[in-house]
């Protein structure tokens, strides 16, 4: 008997949250009536209860048990419901294209209700059973609210475009709500990126990154200051709340321990600020990639004469410096298998065309070939730098000469030794694939690079480490791989081909780095 209780409540954890406002009383009994439970029902995903006792929030299986009472639900007619909230960015196109895709694909008609201004409710039906199986609550704000109604026990899936701060996560632990920095609670949707743009009629082509947190920090107010006419520089950004506009102050100003002018001009989405931008001929602002409207992109450029655009494939190698990974949160409680099987469908093949279609940078892995990287090399060739530097060059090429730069890259935080967001969400996406047998047959070569500070042996070495750390990793993570079928070897280079310029730690930071070669 004990050993049948066991199993029954078998599934019960832990955790703690806050009462749901519209929670009512229950009372679960197992089947053979030796064991009762009555408390709060905090909610129901199709297959397990979550209720308030008095020992605590418990989560139990809802076939070892009988509910009674007014709350409790239908086993049979249940509907998955989730609140997803968030950055606007992700809510207002590419969410509704994932959710429109993946009922498409699972033979599911999704209607589209709207609320207000800023919620909408996706309806999901089975046309066979003409029953409703899923409502998607979609709350479009921005990052700050998104985080706010998750600690408010308001939201299920956060849309974010900057990683989770500190003290958020601090305050979603305390509220039981999981460690938000496991990778299990937080995933990489899509990628975006932070463009500079000016109107069409500005002389300026391009500015340094320095330079760009000068504008920002208003140390630089003049264009003169930038090539351009004698006229008042104008700073056009996102609103405050926005992840975007964190995004820019943690990565721009944050490093360099200044904050931003005062006299901002603010937008209420990307869609405003470029266009605010397009009508401003002394304007610049950071614009989304997805959303730059009329507006010119200004290249990033470095004393060196490195230039890097903003361009898909630089987006998805992180070779552009200001990539800005797109982020769900989800905090460590059970959501509804529908919910379980949309968030799978994100990283599906299916899903990685839908975010390309809807404007941003999915992270489906492409293969680049030699001659589709002719600047890469000039660089590299520019900066060779004596006879060791020009046989380090040689043995470059000889080696990648017949193999296919992927776009998958993996690169660190400043000033650590700790993959980057994008990157680590780099390491299970490969992982992934190696473990659905993708690259059976052939060889991955994990290639380590440096930036151009110190000795270049010091620099071989450490590039050659931080290669075996993420191959490390990557084979850690593929758990189920057959690793007799593929070759996963490591290589380092240093500072033989950089992607920019040495003189500014964001330059540093882009060159360090280990690429992913395939024979």
């Amino acid at each position: 008997m004990r050993d049948g209780r066991a199993a029954i409540f078998a599934a019960i954890f832990f955790v703690v949250s806050a009462v749901a406002a519209l929670a009512q009383d229950v009372v679960l009994r197992s089947r053979d009536g030796t064991i009762e439970l009555s408390g709060t029902l905090l909610g129901f995903d199709g297959e397990f209860y979550r209720i308030e006792t008095r020992y605590g929030e418990l989560t139990v299986d809802s076939t070892g048990v009988t509910c009674d009472g007014m709350g409790c639900p239908s086993l049979t007619d249940f509907v998955a419901d989730v609140e997803i909230s968030g950055s606007a960015t992700i809510g207002a196109v590419l969410m509704p294209a994932l959710i429109e895709s993946f009922a498409l694909r699972n033979g599911l008609e999704a209607r589209r209700e709207p609320v207000d201004a800023s919620h909408f409710i996706y309806v999901l039906r089975n046309p066979r059973s003409d029953k409703t199986v899923g409502r998607f609550r979609i709350r479009v704000t921005n990052t700050d609210e998104g985080f706010a109604d998750l600690l408010a026990d308001e939201a299920d899936i956060v849309m974010a475009l900057r990683e989770i701060r500190p003290a958020e996560v601090v305050r979603a632990r305390d509220a039981g709500l999981g460690v938000l920095t496991h990778p299990n609670r937080s995933r990489v949707l899509a990628l975006d990126a932070i463009v500079p743009v000016v109107a069409a009629v500005n002389p300026v082509d391009g500015i340094s990154l320095l330079d760009l947190s000068r504008v920002l920090s208003g140390r630089i107010t003049n264009w003169q200051d930038l090539g351009g006419p004698d006229a008042p520089i104008a700073v056009h950004l996102r609103d405050g709340g926005s992840g975007l506009a964190q995004g820019i102050e943690d990565r721009l100003l944050r490093p360099l321990r200044t904050a931003l002018r005062a006299d901002i001009v603010r937008h209420g989405s990307n869609a405003a600020l470029a266009e605010g931008v397009a009508r401003d001929p002394f304007g610049i602002g950071l614009a989304s990639y997805s959303e730059i409207g009329n507006t010119k992109p200004l290249v990033l450029k470095g004393s060196c004469g490195f230039q890097l655009r903003a361009a898909r494939r630089t987006v998805k190698t992180e070779d552009y410096p200001l990539t800005a990974p797109m982020f769900l949160y989800i905090p460590a409680r059970r959501l509804p298998a529908l919910v379980r099987d949309f968030l799978s469908f994100t990283r599906s093949d299916p899903a990685q065309i839908v975010i390309r279609r809807a404007g941003f940078v999915d992270q489906a892995p492409e293969e680049v070939p030699l001659d589709l990287q002719g600047d890469r090399f000039a660089n590299a060739i520019l900066v060779a730098a004596g006879n060791d530097g020009l046989v380090e060059l040689q043995r470059m090429a000889r080696t990648l000469s017949e193999m296919r730069r992927l776009t998958t890259s993996f690169r660190f935080e400043a000033g650590s030794a700790q993959l980057d967001a994008q990157s680590r969400s780099n390491v299970q996406q490969l992982a992934r694939a190696l473990e659905a047998g993708v690259y059976d047959g052939r060889a991955l070569v994990f290639v380590g690079f440096s930036d151009g500070q110190g000795p270049a042996a010091g620099n071989l070495r450490i590039a050659g480490q931080r290669a075996e750390a993420v191959r490390a990793a990557v084979l850690a993570a593929a758990e189920t791989a057959d690793l007799a079928q593929v070759s996963v070897t490591t290589d380092a280079f240093g500072e033989a081909m950089p992607m920019a310029c040495d003189d500014t730690s964001w330059g540093r930071q882009v060159n360090r780095r280990v690429e992913v070669w395939l024979r």
